[in-house]
């Protein structure tokens, strides 16, 4: 369970807070119900996230279940402390999009006595980590790390399966295109997909 950091006011710094996992998760969920509390807090937040993310709404963030906040969106990371100034607290969704920029943004706003809460998928479709999320797992002060329910076996879920065979690392979609699963499944499911491609070019070869 995450308890906000008490404040101290002789220290003017501020700190990092992560939210990882696989899609389905609950990670933008959990990111908003933060935000909103420091809302009815009477804070002032800004959220920002990838302008290359327009699944839901283009200016707000939008959880699976429809739960929404407005957010700005923003090509890069450098835009983030331009629009964030004199904010209590920033939140950021989907950071994983955003450049390696922002792990530098999320500190320095953290130095400035910002509140920073980052979301984002810590895996891609590989099971590999996934762009700046590792540096801001490693240099956050708190991480939560939620998991889905795996759609094959009902067990906990931290892999994030595309079903498609597009192999480019970003292919923004939802349960059409990926699903939640666990590290047994995924494996299994990786196994089957290798041996599909394999099959596939053995019959490309074979009319060749």
């Amino acid at each position: 369970m995450f308890l906000e950091n008490p404040v101290n006011h002789k220290e003017q710094f501020g700190w990092i807070e992560v939210i990882c996992g696989s899609m389905f998760s609950g990670k933008t969920e959990e990111l908003i119900r933060r935000l909103k509390r420091a809302q009815f807090a009477n804070q002032k937040i800004e959220i920002f996230k990838p302008s290359i993310d327009l699944r839901y709404d283009d200016q707000m963030v939008t959880s699976h279940d429809a739960n929404q906040i407005p957010s700005t969106a923003v090509p890069a990371a450098a835009n983030i402390p331009i629009l964030a100034n004199d904010c209590e607290v920033v939140g950021i969704d989907e950071a994983q999009f955003f450049d390696d920029e922002i792990v530098e943004v999320c500190n320095d706003l953290a130095n400035r006595g910002m509140r920073v809460i980052v979301a984002g998928l810590d895996m891609d479709y590989k099971g590999k980590p996934f762009g700046p999320m590792p540096a801001l797992m490693a240099t956050a002060e708190y991480v939560t790390k939620v998991h889905a329910v795996c759609t094959r076996t009902g067990n906990l879920a931290h892999y994030s399966y595309r079903k498609s065979d597009q192999e480019d690392l970003v292919v923004l979609g939802e349960k059409d295109d990926y699903e939640p699963l666990s590290r047994g499944a995924f494996k299994k499911a990786l196994e089957k997909q290798e041996i599909k491609k394999g099959d596939q070019k053995n019959i490309k070869k074979s009319r060749s």
